[in-house]
């Protein structure tokens, strides 16, 4: 209202206009951390998990661990990042329990939440994989940088290098954070009360007779829907190749393999029932940030703010200053998918007049979001619930990584190409 010629009830309607934009988005997210969420409680996921927590010989090594793999599954599924950390590490803290390890367990719960520092790289990240959509309705910035590939920001050199970096350094770093009193930590005992749990299997007293029950218990009809879903997955990247990867081509994939993983359509329903509960946040937030969006789109704000980032900056700092701003963003905005929609328009209107490349400016604001995620504990909700922490027992070190990733991130986006 004060920078441009609009009243109150203009920009309260500017933001009814654009309250409902992402409707389409913010359901697309919330399959992603539901399927990412059931594929991680699968049988098959299970297993391979306590089979990898009766590694660890201590709280170094076991820190490192649920690190690496946390950040490995959060690349693929972001939602599959957050879950496998989470029970990695409560399963690593049991296992150690049981055997008499003394573990630091709120590093451990920690550790699974780095993860989120390298998703918005990683195959789900929300403003590349949009900004990969030839549909106006997904990719809010294609009337002016049309469809970027994925070539050109998930696959590019510079994200590919920082991937692989975080993947070794950050498992080194959560590692190098263990208390060095270890036997005098407090372990997983205070917290197991507290710990969450996953329940895959259908409880006898709600299983259902007569034709009913044997569909919902069918092995047969999971494979029969799996194997249905799955041929046309293969179909489809055969004859697209990444070209033809999306958020729906992805959301796609971790359902069927979730149908087949679970083995019975019963154990999927409360796999996805478990993982609902997760999506609280996108489902309220998300139209608030459309809404935001709308009132910086149609007000004129967004050539404002533009323009003025345009003119206290030059193509190298751009970037730099999009790092930082993406990253205090995210505080407010806590989600890659809300946060593009709402800094989206003012980062490529400014990046087109600077002449820097749209997939930089889109990968400085990926970065800066994941950057942040390391102090705003929002996604860290379902990993609180199942390992049973606070956010005050893990955001000590979760803040360590975030000044030590800083530079990396910067110096990545100032030199390696794009």
């Amino acid at each position: 209202m004060i920078l441009t010629p609009n009243g109150p009830f203009d920009m309260v309607k500017h933001w009814v206009n654009g309250f409902w934009a992402l409707l389409k988005f913010g359901m697309q997210m919330c399959i992603i951390l539901v399927t990412g969420h059931a594929l991680a409680s699968s049988k098959p996921v299970r297993r391979l998990i306590d089979k990898v927590a009766a590694l660890p010989k201590g709280t170094a090594s076991g820190a490192a661990l649920v690190c690496f793999a946390a950040a490995l599954m959060a690349l693929i599924n972001w939602g599959l990042g957050l879950i496998v950390g989470a029970l990695l590490a409560r399963e690593v803290g049991r296992c150690g329990a049981r055997r008499g390890i003394s573990m630091h367990y709120p590093l451990l719960g920690a550790a699974g939440y780095v993860g989120l520092m390298v998703w918005h790289g990683g195959l789900s990240g929300s403003a590349p994989i949009t900004a990969s959509s030839t549909d106006p309705g997904t990719n809010i910035m294609f009337d002016i940088m049309g469809a970027l590939p994925v070539s050109s920001t998930v696959f590019s050199p510079m994200n590919i290098f920082l991937s692989i970096a975080f993947l070794a350094i950050l498992p080194a770093l959560v590692a190098l954070m263990t208390p060095k009193d270890a036997a005098g930590t407090e372990g997983f005992d205070k917290w197991a009360q507290d710990a969450g749990s996953v329940d895959e299997e259908p409880r006898a007293s709600d299983t259902r007779g007569g034709v009913a029950g044997w569909l919902e218990n069918s092995l047969l009809l999971s494979v029969l829907i799996g194997v249905m879903g799955m041929s046309y997955v293969v179909y489809d990247f055969a004859t697209g190749g990444f070209a033809r990867l999306g958020i729906d081509s992805l959301n796609f994939f971790f359902l069927f393999v979730g149908i087949l993983l679970h083995g019975t359509p019963i154990r999927y329903v409360r796999a996805v029932g478990e993982g609902v509960k997760s999506c609280a946040g996108i489902i309220l937030q998300f139209p608030f940030y459309s809404g935001i969006m709308g009132m910086i789109k149609f007000s004129g704000l967004v050539g404002i703010f533009s323009a003025w980032v345009v003119s206290i900056s030059g193509p190298h700092s751009f970037v730099v200053f999009t790092f930082f701003g993406a990253g205090i963003v995210n505080i407010f905005v806590p989600s890659g998918g809300g946060q593009w929609a709402v800094q989206g328009p003012v980062v490529v209107k400014a990046a087109q007049e600077l002449g820097v490349s749209f997939p930089r400016a889109l990968m400085a604001v990926a970065y800066g979001d994941e950057w942040t995620n390391m102090f705003q504990p929002f996604w860290a909700l379902p990993l609180l619930g199942i390992t049973g922490l606070k956010a005050r027992d893990i955001i000590g070190y979760s803040m360590m990584i975030l000044l030590l990733a800083a530079p990396l991130f910067i110096l990545a986006l100032l030199f390696l190409p794009a």
